[in-house]
């Protein structure tokens, strides 16, 4: 997305400051928002022309040519969600919002059509046993899995080219040789692939402390046996304008309990609730690190990812959360396995 700081506008700025935006600007367009960042419309050249035909001039408030229904995408949808919405319009650009409302960054159209290589790394944890996908991981790793006639990691690595994300990084352990036959040096499959063997089993964090070029820029991190469809550079970018130390996408994850809940207090009944819903966050398996985190995990020694992130709370860094409405399965059990194909061909 592109970064919008010089394209804001209030209501009471003037048509001289929205034409000298889109006038010096290279995407002709300016967001006008509260003082919350919230999004109350936009202004084009059109709108421009529209009211100084009405009698407006140069010094008038742009408050009456602001369009307040522009067509807007969020942090949650795809690339693929909004080219087509783009598309659909004839837009080259649309305005992406939080849940809140507030913009946060423009997206260019043209920019969806042809990604720009990004020098990001990418570490995706593909070195778990899957014991509890057995006999389906008895001669290969559980990334290798077949769904929709590819294995889950084909669909990680193709995910993450289409936006850029070229630079992998495969931390691997169990039936190795596998994974490295298949993927060699990435060139087949447009990305460049290094690998790292885990002579022992090191968690989701761990592993990181074995990087042989420590990243000088955000880097990703990711379990290698997840389907997901989110947009990974709004995840960059989200932890970039939030100055994250490390950011974890969450999942909402909700359980009813089948009796009816009886509060008390001693011997007391306070309330009875009928099969309650408890809902929670949970991790998705899904980060993106600035380098700085890396002076937290140890050397040579097991450390996994929910252990960073509470040494990163007790240091009082900033932690992130990136809630996820994409689609996303986590491939642990026999269940989500044919859940996954079924479901591909329509996601995928």
């Amino acid at each position: 997305m592109k970064n919008i700081e010089n394209l804001k506008l209030q209501t009471h700025s003037t048509i001289k400051e929205a034409l000298t935006i889109i006038d010096h600007g290279a995407l002709q367009i300016a967001l006008v928002v509260d003082e919350n960042d919230k999004l109350l419309g936009t202004i084009t050249d059109g709108d421009i022309r529209r009211g100084l035909l009405k009698g407006l001039d140069l010094n008038s408030s742009v408050e009456s040519i602001v369009y307040t229904t522009p067509t807007i995408a969020t942090l949650s949808n795809t690339k693929e969600e909004i080219l087509k919405l783009a598309l659909s319009k004839k837009l080259h650009q649309i305005p992406i919002i939080t849940a809140e409302g507030k913009v946060v960054g423009l997206q260019e159209i043209e920019e969806l059509i042809k990604p720009k290589i990004k020098t990001n790394k990418v570490v995706l944890m593909v070195g778990g046993l899957g014991t509890r996908l057995r006999p389906l991981t008895k001669d290969v790793p559980k990334p290798m899995l077949q769904v929709g006639n590819k294995p889950i990691l084909e669909t990680i690595v193709e995910k993450f080219a289409e936006y850029g994300y070229v630079n992998i990084v495969m931390c691997v352990n169990y039936k190795s040789h596998v994974i490295q036959d298949y993927f060699g040096d990435g060139t087949k499959f447009g990305v460049n692939i290094e690998y790292i063997l885990e002579e022992r089993r090191m968690g989701t964090a761990g592993a990181l402390s074995l990087l042989e070029e420590k990243p000088t820029e955000p880097f990703f991190v990711m379990n290698g046996d997840l389907l997901t469809n989110v947009n990974f550079e709004h995840l960059h970018d989200y932890h970039i304008s939030n100055n994250g130390v490390g950011t974890m996408c969450v999942r909402e994850y909700d359980f009813q309990v089948p009796y009816g809940v009886v509060n008390i207090n001693e011997s007391k009944i306070l309330s009875i609730v009928e099969k309650p819903v408890h809902k929670f966050f949970v991790s998705a398996g899904i980060y993106m690190l600035s380098p700085a985190v890396l002076e937290y995990i140890p050397e040579n020694e097991f450390f996994d990812m929910p252990t960073l992130f509470e040494t990163l709370i007790s240091k009082n860094k900033n932690t992130v959360s990136f809630p996820l409405r994409e689609y996303w399965l986590d491939i642990g059990r026999i269940e989500e396995y044919n859940k996954a194909n079924e479901e591909y061909d329509e996601v995928f």
